[in-house]
């Protein structure tokens, strides 16, 4: 009797076979595509389902030492949990044997009555299986807050455009406001609330928050306006346009709040290092948290700055030094000549935050953080002063050449 057996789990049951391929025993799973894909996708996570464990119970009866199989998960948990010898083969030549006659051992099985209804089983399965792993992938919160912070750069965006629009075109009207009120929520604000600068009057001004010496001056310069005048029919476009603007600044401050209390529970480790809209881009940028979660400290460190990357591979200039991160105050306010060691210290650090989120979920952010300030600190010390600029090589001028000599005759 030989001493090593293979298990290999099939869409409609596990098998145990001996080295030469032939079946010991079989455990179909239970009818129904529905069922046999949950049975598939507990065995691709690892789990010791039913069927898997009758087939070790009967592995260790008949006498076998070692297990092979080609699911890693799977040979940690039979090696952990049923005190099995449990090896990792891939491929695998008897599971591949196996495959090639899934019709007939289906029939053999009892799991299908002919080779066609075998094939509508597979089709079933597949769906069902392919179903599972998309409502699986969608479920993931991460997702949700990458989709999130991408609408708030979007709304941003849009914003920017409507307020410039407004700006420009309300200059017409009251020239002045554009210097007297920086502030572009509390610009179309006034657009949108008072609109004609008749109406603009220190104490309608303080009713929409100003304090009350900005509302003097600009009820003094609505009142001296040089602009043109305008009526009913002119501001009311746009006082629309400003209201639509005023409309977005509401849905930015709900789409950061959202982003805000996902991240305490998706991401908690990331959020504590570098905010809840730091956090949320690079989970976005990354394709998800647990692909970040995988990334080298390097690559979270270049994220965002995909182009200049390229660009400079391209062209030989100087690479990047960071990418998203650089909106993280540690960097963007430090010196020029310290940005690329802080970025690398502040990626090193998010790695492990984004490999504690995603495996284990414990919030460690505030040792990381104290880690990081203390790098910094050094970082700042060490390289107080810029480094020397690299002297120039002075050009040699060209030697000239020596007249030839003429030979004597």
């Amino acid at each position: 009797m030989p001493k090593e057996a293979h298990l290999v789990p099939l869409f409609f049951g596990v098998f145990l076979c001996d080295d030469e391929g032939n079946v010991l025993f079989k455990a179909p799973y239970p009818e129904g595509a529905e069922r046999m894909a949950s049975r598939l996708m507990s065995v691709e996570r690892g789990e010791l389902v039913e069927e898997v464990r009758k087939a070790c119970e009967e592995a260790r009866r008949l006498g076998f030492e070692r297990l092979v199989v080609e699911n890693e998960g799977l040979a940690k948990s039979i090696t952990r949990e049923l005190g099995l010898t449990a090896t990792v083969t891939f491929p695998d030549r008897v599971a591949e044997q196996l495959r090639s006659k899934m019709p007939s051992l289906a029939v053999e099985a009892g799991v299908a009555a002919s080779e066609e209804d075998y094939v509508k089983l597979l089709h079933d399965v597949a769906f069902q299986l392919s179903r599972s792993k998309v409502k699986m992938a969608v479920e993931k919160q991460d997702l949700f807050v990458a989709q999130a912070v991408t609408a708030l750069d979007e709304v941003d965006r849009v914003i920017n455009l409507l307020v410039s629009r407004v700006r420009e075109w309300y200059g017409y009207h009251f020239p002045e406001v554009n210097q007297l009120l920086p502030d572009h929520e509390s610009f179309v604000k006034l657009v949108a609330k008072l609109g004609l600068r008749d109406k603009v009057s220190e104490e309608a001004l303080r009713d929409l928050g100003l304090p009350p010496d900005k509302a003097a001056s600009i009820a003094k310069a609505a009142a001296a306006s040089i602009g043109a005048d305008l009526d009913e029919a002119g501001i009311k476009p746009l006082a629309d346009l400003a209201s639509l603007a005023l409309a977005l600044y509401s849905l930015r401050r709900s789409l950061e709040g959202y982003i805000s209390n996902a991240m305490s529970y998706v991401a908690p480790n990331i959020k504590g290092l570098v905010g809840p809209l730091v956090g949320a881009r690079l989970i976005a940028l990354a394709g998800g948290l647990e692909k970040l979660a995988k990334m080298p400290t390097s690559t979270i460190q270049l994220l965002g700055a995909e182009k200049a990357l390229f660009r400079a591979l391209r062209t030989g200039t100087k690479p990047p030094k960071h990418g998203v991160i650089f909106q993280c105050p540690e960097i963007h306010r430090a010196p020029r000549w310290q940005r690329g060691k802080i970025a690398r210290a502040l990626a090193g650090k998010l790695a492990i935050a984004a490999r504690v989120d995603y495996f284990t979920g414990e919030y460690i952010a505030d040792e990381l953080r104290e880690d990081l300030n203390e790098r910094i600190k050094e970082i700042k010390e060490v390289y107080a002063k810029p480094p020397p600029k690299a002297k120039e090589k002075v050009k040699k001028p060209p030697r000239k050449a020596k007249p030839s000599k003429k030979r004597r005759r």
